[in-house]
């Protein structure tokens, strides 16, 4: 295996915008349009999830008259956007962990559950739009994590199995579907669901991307020692 021959793949929300504080708002503020009144809590329960299915999941469990769940689903969407453009930071160790990696050879892909507007949103606004090599989006599979279908599809972009390949997580739908790909997993949960017993299953978990550089070299060698 050369030099270049395994990527980095990064999950977007949670991972490179501390962006699921803003996802929690705008469900809170538009399901409350329609009459669910959803808590914090409650919205990590489709963590990780596209908005559509995640619209379906509630609608499913509280139907609602008026607005169908794919036209909340949108309205979340253009609401993210607007909080993303005027409140969007990235997440602590980002810069740094993608240049490391970057430095050690790692070729970089983004696999995320967001619509693609919302992916150019954010690496519009941190400009990274040429930072990855392959950019995916859950929203043209035919279904969205945990399932693994953007996950395998970025993988065919890059050329790799996923045993070439790590993922970077914050969610436990998205484990889950990087290990259905056959990927290993680096979990950086956030605080609140730090202790969720399903990010077990994770190849490594860390407290945040500050971490990702040494367990690069880890990796390395572990890879190395094989």
């Amino acid at each position: 295996m050369t030099q270049y021959e395994r990527a980095l793949v990064f999950d977007m929300d949670g991972v490179l915008i501390d962006s699921e504080p803003l996802w929690r708002r705008a469900e809170i503020q538009i399901f409350a349009t329609v009459g669910l009144e959803l808590s914090e809590a409650d919205c990590f329960e489709t963590q990780g999830l596209r908005m559509d299915e995640a619209a379906l999941y509630w609608f499913a469990r509280a139907p609602w008259k008026g607005p169908s769940p794919h036209e909340i689903a949108e309205a979340v969407v253009e609401r993210m956007i607007g909080l993303i453009q005027s409140e969007g930071v990235p997440m602590i160790g980002l810069r740094e962990s993608l240049a490391s990696a970057q430095a050690a050879g790692w070729r970089l892909a983004l696999a995320s559950s967001s619509s693609m507007r919302l992916i150019e949103t954010v690496l519009e606004r941190f400009d990274l739009s040429k930072t990855f090599e392959v950019i995916r989006s859950a929203e043209h599979e035919s279904h969205g994590k945990p399932h693994p279908d953007v996950y395998l599809s970025t993988l065919a972009d890059l050329g790799l199995e996923g045993v070439d390949s790590v993922a970077i997580e914050d969610s436990a739908n998205g484990v889950a579907s990087a290990l259905a790909a056959g990927m290993r997993c680096v979990a950086v949960p956030a605080p609140e669901i730090r202790t969720n017993p399903r990010f077990e299953v994770a190849d490594w978990r860390l407290d945040s991307l500050v971490e990702l550089s040494r367990t690069l070299s880890r990796i390395e060698t572990e890879r190395n020692d094989r």
